[in-house]
């Protein structure tokens, strides 16, 4: 929840000509509702795409406040991020919903980015993996091998979210690896092996190289790093790299 219209506007423009060289890697921009409009008319025919936070599971309706998948795809929105960790903990957003997110979002043309990941005592307690399995076999039910192919899969730890604290690297790596076994179990090996999954959480020019680099990480899902043009660039030409 970070910038009105005209911040926005001047943020991707900054941030533009700092990654308009890019061209093997797939840079997403996932503005607030507000400004998608405007944010995707700066963008229109640049290698930016255009990405949104949420959506709701229904076309239309009384769903006061909530946001269509049509509605998005009229915007031109490629991507929308589903399940996110903040949305699971202060809109108590449950695996079922998301399912149904995730179902709504392929059937409207979108490309869901589906977060996972476990909070810190969970981890302490060593129930990482099964957390995240947990919840993958949940929000992917109602969805096909065909759709799970063209899936993002965020791997978040809750408790490296805007904290400043990051997993380790062969940590994130691990944890890509079980959540492409879980898919290879439930969808297929082939369906497993064109799935893309990012690590997110204070991913930061510092250390994306440290991310990057390893083996199942196909990229980053960016929180307050991505609200500094210059940072959020040297974050794109690390994945590049």
């Amino acid at each position: 929840m970070n910038k009105t219209i005209p911040e926005a506007i001047a943020l991707v423009r900054e941030l533009l000509p700092l990654v308009a060289d890019v061209q093997d890697t797939e840079v997403v921009v996932c503005p607030t509702f507000t400004a998608l409009y405007s944010v995707g008319q700066e963008i229109a025919g640049s290698n930016v795409v255009l990405g949104a936070q949420n959506l709701f599971w229904e076309d239309k309706g009384a769903y006061t406040g909530e946001i269509s998948p049509g509605m998005l795809a009229d915007l031109d929105v490629s991507y929308v991020i589903v399940g996110h960790s903040e949305r699971r903990a202060y809109q108590n957003e449950t695996d079922a919903e998301i399912a149904k997110k995730l179902q709504a979002a392929f059937e409207n043309g979108l490309t869901p980015i589906l977060c996972v990941g476990e909070h810190l005592a969970e981890r302490e307690a060593e129930r990482a993996e099964e957390v995240v399995t947990a919840q993958l076999e949940k929000d992917l039910e109602l969805l096909t091998p065909e759709q799970v192919q063209k899936l993002v899969v965020a791997y978040e730890p809750i408790w490296a979210i805007g904290t400043g604290r990051s997993a380790e690297p062969a940590d994130a790596a691990g944890m890509a690896k079980v959540i492409r076994d879980v898919v290879a179990t439930k969808f297929g090996s082939d369906t497993a092996a064109n799935l893309r999954i990012q690590y997110g959480g204070s991913v930061k020019a510092a250390n994306s190289d440290s991310f990057l680099s390893q083996d199942g990480i196909d990229g980053a899902l960016v929180g307050g790093a991505s609200l500094s043009a210059k940072d959020f660039a040297a974050i794109v030409k690390s994945a590049s790299k």
